[in-house]
């Protein structure tokens, strides 16, 4: 048996790109060095870690569910066990015992059994009769097995379901355009893909393959690089798309891209339309934000305010936002504005990472409700 840390290591970024958690699986593949490893990602299947993990803890059942003498117990788990109580030697030892405990009752009730019904007459006693075999009508209900286990499989009917095959990697993101049986999709493959799920189209599904390159020696490459942020325009037109390559890309929904977008120093992390459509919101590992033209590709103005990098941003008008971060601070700023548009831009009331913000406007005041990692919701409120 072979491990290396760059296996282990490999399983983990993984599971942590398949689970949602793409800005730590960003840190921890930078300092783990993922892309020097010789691992060939496109073929580990998804779900790779949690796989063999299952079959570890599978592994230690069995082996609690041994007898000494190397016989198998033969029974029901007494209690299932979790991946922690797996780990725990005295965890384990104390199922062993209560395995052997059981066994001994087991063998100890079948002899009595044995003994008692030798010293029994079939015939019925004391003018007591029997219906169906059994005395005074009743059921010996000691007698009955255990409740047998029923697997159902449930299947969808292929009328009712769409699988869309063609990514050759995760998928992070999807979107719905607002107006068309359009649907976007990034992946860790380098691409974003235009799925038509028109009703009408009686054909199989058909997709574009917004391929997303970088310039090298002439020409345009694939990036390598994950899409894990897309967003369409609000009539439906355009899909703005930010990967891990450091760049934001415009393009139609015919598939062509229009303008690229290339002043972050790192990768892309979320993106907004505002809703005039002639604005988009970036946030990258470089912890900034930008606005930018959207006709141009300029950028309009670009936010330095965060002290660790911006996990998301969100539109309240077409020219103010708000941005969450891992260094555990809300800004609200505006286009034009050189600072946050509030006395107090900075806040701090979590005390990890704020990885989604949600601003609204209500009735002049801003509500800004925000989560963090594991569960916590918080509410502020600042008058406009």
């Amino acid at each position: 048996m072979s491990i290396t840390s760059d296996e282990v290591n490999f399983l983990v970024y993984r599971y942590l790109q398949e689970s949602g958690f793409s800005h730590s699986a960003f840190t921890f593949g930078i300092e783990s060095h993922i892309s020097q490893s010789n691992i060939n990602g496109t073929l580990v299947p998804p779900a790779a870690l949690i796989s063999i993990l299952q079959k570890g803890l599978q592994y230690v059942e069995a082996e609690i569910s041994i007898n000494e003498d190397g016989t198998v117990f033969d029974g029901r788990p007494i209690e299932s066990l979790s991946l922690i109580d797996a780990v725990m030697p005295d965890v384990v030892q104390t199922r062993q015992q209560a395995f052997r405990d059981k066994l001994a009752q087991q063998q100890a009730a079948c002899g009595m059994a044995a003994s008692t019904s030798g010293n029994q007459s079939n015939a019925p006693k004391n003018g007591e009769t029997t219906v169906n075999g059994e005395e005074n009508g009743t059921h010996n209900m000691n007698n009955h097995s255990e409740p047998m286990e029923i697997n159902i499989d449930v299947e969808i009917p292929a009328s009712k379901a769409t699988v869309l095959r063609g990514h050759d990697s995760e998928v992070f993101i999807c979107a719905w355009n607002p107006v068309s049986d359009l649907l976007a999709s990034g992946s860790g493959d380098s691409t974003a893909r235009i799925w038509n799920l028109n009703e009408n189209n009686n054909s199989t599904s058909t997709q574009l393959v917004l391929r997303h390159c970088i310039r090298e020696g002439g020409q345009d490459v694939p990036s390598n690089k994950d899409v894990t942020s897309l967003d369409w325009n609000s009539d439906g037109t355009l899909l703005a798309t930010g990967s891990y390559d450091g760049f934001a890309r415009i393009w139609t929904k015919d598939g062509n891209l229009a303008s690229t977008l290339g002043q972050h120093k790192g990768p892309i992390f979320a993106l907004k339309w505002n809703k005039k459509g002639n604005c988009i919101l970036s946030a990258g590992v470089d912890k900034t934000t930008i606005i930018w033209d959207a006709h141009t590709g300029e950028a309009k103005q670009q936010f330095p305010f965060h002290s660790a990098p911006a996990l998301d941003v969100d539109w309240q008008n077409n020219t103010t936002f708000a941005s969450c971060s891992t260094d555990m601070c809300i800004h609200v700023c505006r286009l034009g504005n050189d600072r946050s548009r509030h006395k107090q831009p900075q806040l701090q009331h979590h005390a990890r990472q704020v990885g989604k913000a949600l601003t609204l406007l209500n009735y002049g005041t801003v509500v800004i409700i925000s989560g963090t990692q594991p569960c916590t919701l918080t509410q502020t409120q600042m008058h406009v």
